[in-house]
């Protein structure tokens, strides 16, 4: 007796949906990689607490591994509060060749693109649900070609909810610079931040801590490093002349400076090929 072949059960509306937003998904996730491949190492700068300098770590690293030779990009994942424009005193917007696909405007030897090129009042609040903040930054990425690069810099939006967690699952950062300050809550929350990316299994390449000194003390952050046992990629002094950086970034003012970011860049260059030593 032949078997009859059975009849395909007709998707419910609720199903039909579902199907298309992991074919949507799919598809935007496979534009990404497309979009990344030419990059070498993606390197998250990431804290817990805002206002601890972590654009500031960012802009002057990705500066820093500029001026030491390599190719590098800077994106600026913060949609709500995008500083990284202001500190690279960066006015250009990106370029299209095809009205679609944007060429990032580069300054220092650092490709930069960040929400504050489409603002037409830096002063404006952005105010988005969750939603529209994957959504932003997804067209960034697929939107984005960013050449040939050794390093992209990813300046992370602060805390450990919606908008951080969707850079880290699309991106796939290859590890995380976290920023500290010296006071006691400002490491309270970086630990929260380090527990974050090693729930999603990703990796720590090192602790800084920022604005170290007489007025805040310091040592909190290598504390941190040791507790955590992670790497200490070291301290950044507070100094007058970050008050000086009206044109350029502060690497570019003072030797000193210059010197703890190039001890930064060099801990961060270590550490990737500790944890990748074939790449």
């Amino acid at each position: 007796m032949t078997q009859q072949p059975q009849q395909q059960r007709e998707l419910t509306p609720e199903e039909r949906t579902r199907v298309e937003g992991m074919k949507r998904n799919w598809e935007q996730k496979r534009l990404v990689n497309e979009r990344l491949q030419q990059i070498g190492k993606r390197i998250g700068v990431y804290s817990g607490k805002g206002g601890v300098g972590k654009t500031t770590i960012a802009v002057n690293l990705a500066v820093m591994l500029a001026q030491e030779g390599a190719r590098v990009g800077l994106f600026d994942c913060d949609i709500d509060c995008p500083n990284v424009t202001r500190v690279m005193r960066i006015s250009d917007g990106p370029t299209s060749d095809d009205g679609t696909v944007m060429i990032p405007p580069s300054r220092f030897g650092v490709r930069v693109m960040s929400m504050a090129m489409f603002q037409e009042n830096e002063e404006e609040a952005t105010i988005w649900r969750g939603p529209m903040i994957h959504n932003a930054i997804n067209q960034f990425l697929t939107n984005t070609d960013w050449g040939e690069l050794d390093y992209m810099v990813v300046d992370l939006p602060p805390g450990t909810s919606d908008a951080p967690l969707t850079v880290m699952q699309t991106l796939n950062l290859d590890g995380f610079v976290v920023v500290s300050t010296p006071q006691e809550l400002a490491a309270l929350d970086a630990k929260r931040s380090i527990n974050m990316v090693k729930k999603l299994n990703l990796e720590v390449l090192g602790i800084v801590e920022n604005m170290s000194g007489s007025i805040f003390g310091s040592g909190a952050g290598e504390q941190l490093a040791e507790d955590m046992e992670l790497p200490f990629l070291g301290r950044v002094a507070m100094r007058a002349e970050y008050q000086q950086s009206e044109t350029k970034p502060t690497v570019f003012n003072s030797d000193e400076v210059a010197d703890e970011f190039h001890t930064i860049a060099d801990g961060v260059r270590k550490r990737l090929v500790e944890l990748d030593p074939e790449a």
